[in-house]
């Protein structure tokens, strides 16, 4: 049986420098969320999620601030539009968490929990939430295929399913089986790397595609 707190608990101290890090936020900005932001699931639970989005860490402003991975800043935007396009959210996006929407069969994780200043988690803290990433990936019993969002998140991911990141290199546009799960990659869609023309909104686009593919294959 999985223990009850496959989160970390709002005052987690694991790592010093993410919790300092948050404090001095909470001082600031009081009214925030200010703590390690959970794992945002469909409003019918876990147990319906078969597709599972694994990003690399709250934004300062964006899901720091609201409480809901992908809210408050650019990605979300490219993100939850997206996934209603797939049929895989419904309703409406407003970068808020009690806006409309909702996630259809889909779950959506960060590897690290808490913002790391300048938006780089350092190895020791990437390990140290990883055990919360492993907990979250075994609650999830009908899960079927991972989306990992830029090669931290990629490799976090192919750790805590107990794979060799050598065996399972990240790229974009990657597609690879690691036990029971299909493993897809794409890069993160932060605004810098779309700003820069590292990842255009239809390549995005095609990494949904063939995840749309998969879990209708699946679903046969």
């Amino acid at each position: 049986m999985l223990p009850l707190n496959v989160e970390p608990p709002h005052d987690c101290t694991l790592c010093p420098r993410l919790h300092d890090f948050i404090a001095l936020w909470r001082e600031r900005e009081p009214q925030w969320f200010n703590g390690p932001v959970p794992t945002f699931l469909p409003p019918e639970g876990q147990d319906s999620v078969r597709f599972l989005i694994v990003g690399l860490a709250p934004g300062v402003r964006g899901a720091n601030r609201t409480g809901r991975p992908f809210t408050g800043d650019y990605a979300g935007d490219l993100l939850y539009s997206t996934l209603i396009r797939f049929g895989l959210a419904r309703g409406k996006f407003e970068a808020r968490p009690d806006d409309s929407l909702e996630l259809i069969s889909t779950a959506i994780t960060n590897a690290v929990k808490c913002v790391p200043p300048e938006n780089k988690p350092v190895g020791s803290e990437i390990n140290n939430c990883r055990r919360f990433l492993g907990l979250n990936l075994a609650r999830l019993r009908n899960l079927e295929v991972v989306l990992t969002l830029g090669t931290i998140a990629h490799q976090s991911t192919v750790r805590a399913l107990g794979g060799r990141v050598t065996a399972h290199p990240f790229s974009h546009g990657g597609r690879q089986q690691i036990g029971k799960f299909t493993v897809f990659s794409s890069y993160h869609c932060s605004r810098y790397n779309t700003n820069t023309g590292r990842l255009t909104e239809e390549m995005f686009m095609d990494v949904f595609r063939q995840i749309r593919a998969e879990l209708d294959g699946q679903a046969k």
